[in-house]
């Protein structure tokens, strides 16, 4: 059995604000959604066969790095990307801050990890045109 990624489900504080931001950062286009419902808009964003579905909650505390103690959460998310180059060239056109001192040598790949509007933690992994070994 083959297993990839196919979608990850999460709350935001700013639907609009969340869908510009990876849009901006990743080119993620909005795929399906709601984003007038009146309850707790939502849209699915995406690119290729990378998509994330994004619901409003503008009233969540935002849990910041190394807070949120006892509270349910995930740390973070990876995005594996095919462009060094281009992903570089974007993290200085959008100012992205970097977390964790910059970039990441790991054996296998690199890594730069970045924060979007509601504090969510991206990895972006690059390992050129090698599988991953783990």
């Amino acid at each position: 059995m083959n297993i990839k990624f196919d979608h990850m489900n999460m709350t935001v504080h700013s639907l609009a604000d969340s869908m510009e931001w990876y849009k901006m950062t990743f080119h993620f286009e909005f795929l399906e959604g709601d984003l007038a419902d009146p309850e707790v808009p939502w849209a699915i964003v995406g690119r290729n066969d990378t998509m994330l579905c994004l619901y409003e909650y503008p009233a969540l505390k935002r849990i910041e790095m190394g807070t949120g103690a006892g509270s349910h959460r995930i740390f973070h998310f990876g995005l594996r990307i095919s462009e060094r180059k281009e992903w570089e060239d974007k993290v200085q056109e959008l100012n992205l801050p970097l977390l964790y001192g910059g970039l990441r040598e790991y054996p296998h790949s690199v890594s730069w990890y970045v924060q979007d509007p509601s504090g969510h933690i991206i990895e972006v992994s690059y390992a050129g045109d090698k599988p991953l070994k783990f």
